[in-house]
């Protein structure tokens, strides 16, 4: 392969993955844990590397609002940026683990704790269908 035909196949490359890109739904999940809380290692330990391996986690954008003490998981310091009106649309702002899926900016679905994330996930798959 010459110079020529690796960059004209670079460029094509580019091209066919920024169109898949912008066919992707603009999905962003935000995961809520404190250090100190079991159910949080739980869900860490027995679903988190299962996820982060997943297709899906290849195609959403993912955050960690992982504290140290689960008692400042909704304190604004740790929620900042295009966090913050994501904080702004929780009802109630407590309690850990927390997944939530957001697309294009709005909330739509707030699970709360282990049980939970299988729901999130069956919601993930549906915005990514």
């Amino acid at each position: 392969m010459n110079r020529r035909d690796f960059l004209f196949g670079g460029l094509a490359l580019a091209g066919l993955s920024g169109q898949a890109l912008a066919a992707t739904p603009n999905v962003h999940i935000v995961y809520v844990g404190g250090w100190d809380c079991p159910y949080c290692t739980t869900w860490k330990n027995q679903y988190k590397a299962a996820w982060v391996a997943s297709p899906e986690f290849a195609h959403v954008r993912w955050t960690e609002v992982d504290v140290p003490h689960l008692r400042d998981a909704y304190r604004p310091q740790y929620w900042q940026g295009d966090l913050a009106p994501i904080l702004e649309q929780l009802p109630r702002k407590s309690g850990t683990p927390r997944f939530l899926v957001v697309r294009d900016g709005k909330v739509v679905s707030n699970e709360f704790g282990v049980s939970k994330w299988e729901n999130s996930v069956v919601v993930i798959r549906s915005l990514l269908g």
